[in-house]
Formats: structure tokens, sequence, C-alpha cells
């Protein structure tokens, strides 16, 4: 390391992303993938959107019962 490091042309949070906008990676099971994957074949459509419709109605009712 050296002892000093100058910092004159640094840029103050060039490397930043805010947490809300962090996208994490989501593992499905491979019987689940392949059975969604499926479906949006099918459908002709992303397995991310396959997948987002079916946790969407699933928050949906687990709001109607209160959960």
């Amino acid at each position: 390391m050296k002892k000093e490091y100058d910092f004159t042309k640094a840029v103050q949070g060039k490397f930043y992303r805010p947490l809300e906008k962090l996208e994490i990676p989501i593992y499905l099971d491979k019987e689940v993938k392949e059975f969604f994957g499926k479906t949006a074949s099918r459908k002709k459509i992303g397995l991310d959107k396959v997948v987002n419709t079916i946790l969407r109605k699933e928050m949906e009712m687990l709001k109607t019962m209160g959960i």
C-alpha cells in the first residue's frame, strides 16, 4: 500500500446504488421452474411475468384473508 493516495480527481458516490433499486436474484426449484417455464412458453411470455402474476394473486388472496 502507498503511504498516500491522490483523491483530487475522485468522484464521490460513483459506485453507489440505492438499495431500493438493487435487483436480487430469486432461485426457483427445478420442478417449479420447469412447470412455470412450460406455461410461459405456451403463452409466449417471460417466466418472470408468469411468476409475478401468480405472486400478485397470492398477495391479494392473503390481503383479503387479513394475513
